[in-house]
């Protein structure tokens, strides 16, 4: 018997019996092998990382990849919680007297959520019904008699029971079938057999509000005025718009099944015989489907379709996250960024290669001001005198007008321009981060810098911004903002140590999400480096304060050191294998920089020697392809791109037009990419490829350079449909 006890206190006071359960049902449920869960399930109580551990832990839990290690990691979290709802579902039956040794194992056996309410759903305290009244009024005993289907007068035997507030045996009769009635709807049998109709034959339906028909906000709910089709195979994106249409008071949305069968059913399951007991019966099953069972299930499968439509939808938006956030960087190179604008004027900033700011200026080349010449003039001149290498243009207002502007520069040395999304800038000019960086700069420096450091690094300057705020996901603000925000920080925290990061040029935020450091050490860090200068070794980490041993071992391997005395100080290597490296450079008679410089040396290595209790083959063949290309990129090579000339509005299009885009979000029905007219098409999921696409990350992936085909052009609604079948 589990004693629930332990589970009020904190994660190191869990049982082992507790845990061992724990790794047995995680391992059933996601097909994972039970040795690796129970591993795994240690190291996260330890406290280690998600990156950590699919890293530098492979020998423990079998090579899993961070994907399942995630899993097992939610999958933990959630049977803790339901650990803890058995203890207050417990407590509660228990105070009620009605807890018998059957329920208790009952519900102690019980891992399944939607049983576990099942089995509370009697007990559970709740508002007074109908029937609590009529339980109150002594008609307990009559329900039951009614339930037999024996009695053949139930009026006279109703009549015994008239008193107080029943006045006669109708009143009592009544009373009896609402405790019918409520009884049928806490059945186990009586919701199981109902969900498993929902399941089968479910049907969503939306209809438009008559009096919102005809406005302007329920145009873009048009597709859903009318609208049904079985709930299993409706799409996440489907579901969430007409919730979203349902929420803006535009659409009526229900889930609904066959009555009349459903009905039949339950009646069959309760009414035996034939008799004047059993029409009362089967009255009150009628009422307890009509006005308390299908309402019930209805709801429950409202938010069961809701949650998998948000889990569809935050794993959209988390994988466009990580395609953003891994997206080419130019690397150190002097960049002017321009956030463009008409009437405003574009805001221009110089950088150093290191990101700082040099100068800044507002010039006015589009109408209504059109001072083109001067502004040509002020560009050229700071191209010139600072250097300039690369200029980045945000994507959004005026973008495409600017990089024609920037087209027509005369400069005596090339210098290569990039088209860079804005989303979230604003939000990054105005943030706290924003303000501390460059206190004494309005908003529009501050998001123009963003433009010109997401050129040069994306993944640094980008985890700044609330994930939410950066505009890559799907009706990402009506999913579940808990879980939404857990996968996003999930996905900036895997990216970030994915890369690794540059212990002496890293801003705080970005060590922010350093496996093992957080916002405390990371502000350590800065104020350490700041304090004694660069960081010359990893071992120098154990001097910043408060960055204890577990945190070094934690977070070392992801932190880089250029220029480091010990060369494996700038790689994936981790401190803790560094004698390994060591002893392979010595029995091949050189240095580790020789070791690393010397592919022939490497060749000669015999691996299998270095294997010990602790090390195996994972974790020696990752120290030999980090010794091939120590402290390398995982990132692509980033690629100039230019919008066809014969096109800068949706006007301009016509249907047949073959242009080059960029992919800038994607989604389970398509891809949307950017023409060059300041409105995305999409390509429908049916048009990314001559076969059949389950997934478009298989064929697309976030700011790839394509070429598509515009398939219609839809003016009223300002859509522009796209095809890349056919198109070379």
């Amino acid at each position: 018997m589990i004693n629930f006890a332990v589970l009020r206190i904190e994660l190191p006071g869990l049982k082992i019996q507790i845990m061992d359960i724990f790794a047995q049902l995680i391992s059933e449920r996601l097909s994972l092998p039970t040795e690796g869960v129970e591993n795994t399930i240690a190291l996260l109580e330890l406290g280690c990382t998600i990156p950590f551990i699919a890293r530098y832990r492979k020998e423990r839990t079998g090579n899993l990849n961070e994907v399942q290690i995630a899993q097992i990691s939610d999958a933990l979290e959630k049977l803790k919680e339901l650990a803890k709802r058995k203890e207050t579902i417990l407590k509660t039956i228990s105070e009620q007297g009605k807890l018998t040794p059957e329920l208790e194992k009952r519900i102690q056996d019980s891992w399944d959520t939607t049983t576990l309410e099942d089995l509370y759903l009697p007990y559970k305290p709740k508002r007074r019904t109908r029937a609590q009244v009529a339980r109150e009024q002594g008609l307990e005993p009559l329900a039951t008699i009614l339930l037999l289907q024996r009695e053949q007068n139930p009026e006279m035997a109703a009549k015994r029971f008239v008193k107080g507030e029943v006045k006669d045996a109708a009143t009592a009769l009544k009373g009896a079938q609402d405790i019918i009635a409520e009884a049928v709807s806490e059945d186990e049998r009586s919701r199981n057999m109902l969900r498993s109709a929902y399941r089968r034959e479910a049907v969503i339906s939306s209809k438009v509000v008559k009096a919102k028909a005809d406005t302007d906000e329920a145009t873009k709910y048009s597709d859903y005025f009318d609208f049904s089709e079985p709930l299993r195979r409706c799409s996440s994106h489907r579901l969430l718009a007409m919730r979203r249409g349902e929420s803006e008071g535009i659409l009526r949305v229900s889930i609904t099944a066959d009555d009349e069968e459903c009905t039949e059913r339950l009646v069959r399951q309760y009414v035996r015989g034939r008799g004047p007991c059993t029409n009362l019966v089967k009255e009150a099953v009628e009422d307890s489907y009509k006005r308390l069972l299908r309402p019930s299930i209805e709801t429950e499968f409202a938010a069961l379709s809701k949650e998998k439509a948000d889990e569809e939808a935050i794993t959209v938006f988390a994988e466009n996250l990580r395609q953003l956030l891994l997206a080419p960087p130019l690397g150190q190179k002097r960049v002017m960024g321009i956030d463009p604008g008409f009437r405003t004027g574009c805001k221009v900033v110089c950088l150093d290669a290191q990101g700082n700011l040099l100068h800044h200026e507002a010039i006015f080349p589009h109408p209504p001001v059109n001072h083109r010449m001067q502004a040509k003039l002020h560009v050229e001149q700071m191209i010139a005198d600072y250097g300039i290498e690369a200029i980045a243009i945000g994507n959004g207002t005026a973008s495409r007008e600017t990089s024609e502007f920037v087209k027509d520069l005369d400069l005596k040395e090339k210098v290569q321009t990039f088209v860079v999304s804005e989303d979230g800038a604003s939000v990054y000019s105005a943030s706290k981060t924003a303000r501390e960086e460059f206190p004494d700069e309005d908003v529009t420096v501050r998001g123009a810098v963003s433009i010109g450091r997401r050129l040069m690094d994306p993944l640094a300057e980008l985890v700044k911004i609330d994930p939410k705020s950066i505009g890559v996901g799907q009706y990402q603000h009506d999913v579940d903002q808990t879980k939404l925000k857990h996968s996003l920080d999930m996905t900036v925290e895997s990216c970030v140590n994915s890369v690794g990061v540059d212990l002496n040029t890293a801003s705080q935020h970005l060590l922010t999400y350093v496996s093992g450091l957080g916002p405390t050490l990371a502000k350590n860090i800065v104020e350490y480096r700041r304090e004694h200068g660069a960081f010359t070794s990893r071992s120098q980490l154990k001097k910043v304060p408060r960055l204890g041993p577990s945190a070094f071992v934690q977070c070392a391997g992801f932190l880089r050191i250029r220029g480091a005395k010990n060369p494996l100080d700038n790689s994936a290597v981790h401190p803790e294998s560094y004698d390994i490296v060591a002893q392979m450079a010595k029995d091949c008679g050189c240095t580790v920089d020789e070791l690393i410089a010397d592919r022939n040396k490497r060749k000669q290595i015999d691996l299998q020697r270095y294997v010990t209790d602790d090390v195996g083959m994972p974790t020696l063949t990752d120290i030999m392809d980090e010794l091939e290309k120590p402290g390398r990129d995982p990132r692509e090579q980033i690629e100039e791109f230019e919008f066809d000339s014969r096109v800068s509005s949706i006007d301009d299009l016509e249907e047949g037009m073959v242009l080059p885009g960029i992919v800038t979000n994607i989604t389970k029905f398509g891809a949307f990419v950017d023409i060059g007219v300041h409105q995305d098409g999409l390509v429908h999921i049916s048009q990314l490829a001559n076969r059949y696409v389950k997934d478009p990350n298989d064929v697309v992936h976030l700011h790839q350079h394509v070429r598509v085909m515009v398939l219609e052009i839809d003016h009223r609604r300002n859509r522009i449909s796209l095809t890349m079948k056919g198109v070379e």
